[in-house]
């Protein structure tokens, strides 16, 4: 019969928990034994029970191996603390290195700005001007690339409101020529109707009165 994958949790049930414990604590007992008789090890084991009841094993004397452990872990402690000295001297040095290069950089750029030259030499000034000349060429040429930029940018400004105005106007003359059309439609009906009004009034006034009212009788 094949056993099952025991699962790694605490055991509820008490009788199963103490049986258990019993079998692996012989075999662990059992393992420290042939690990020190077949490797000729130096083992030492201490078990307490659930209750508090003390198993061990040691291959020699449990004392010698207690003491063998203390000074193993001293003499460790004491490889690292050496190290750990070490490194906060490196600290000690990179943070006294970038405080210098902190305090020079503070200083030129207090003489960039005109302060503190009383101490300078000739030779000290004369390369503080060569560098103010370059840094200033260095913003002229981008103030220059800058307004280029700007300039570009309003040409294509300008070219985008000519297109709009162009189809805007296009799109008022589309909306005027029909008001004109039919503004002229309008001004040849009213002269049509003009002359058809002088031609009755022509024939109504014609003539003299006498002339008129035979017109009229014979009508």
């Amino acid at each position: 019969m094949v056993r099952g994958k025991t699962q790694m949790r605490r055991i509820e049930n008490a009788t199963s928990r103490q049986v258990t414990f019993s079998k692996r604590r012989n075999g662990l007992l059992k393992k420290a034994f042939e690990l020190s008789v077949l490797c000729d090890a130096e083992v030492g084991l201490i078990i307490f029970s659930p209750r508090g009841k003390l198993y061990e094993f040691a291959s020699s004397s449990m004392q010698e191996i207690m003491e063998r452990y203390r000074k193993h872990n001293e003499d460790v402690q004491g490889e690292k603390q050496p190290v750990e000295q070490k490194n906060m001297q490196n600290l000690k040095h990179e943070t006294t290195t970038l405080m210098k290069k902190i305090e020079l950089l503070e200083t030129s750029k207090r003489k960039l700005l005109g302060e503190g030259l009383g101490s300078c030499s000739f030779a000290e000034l004369q390369q503080i001007e060569h560098q103010l000349e370059r840094s200033l060429n260095v913003i002229r040429a981008r103030k220059m690339e800058v307004f280029r930029e700007q300039i570009g940018r309003l040409k294509e400004n300008v070219k985008d409101l000519s297109s709009e105005n162009a189809m805007l106007l296009e799109k008022f003359d589309d909306l005027e020529q029909p008001k004109a059309s039919s503004a002229e439609d309008q001004g040849e009906d009213l002269s049509i109707e003009g002359s058809e009004k002088s031609d009755v009034e022509t024939e109504l006034f014609i003539g003299l009165p006498e002339c008129r009212t035979k017109r009229a009788l014979q009508n």
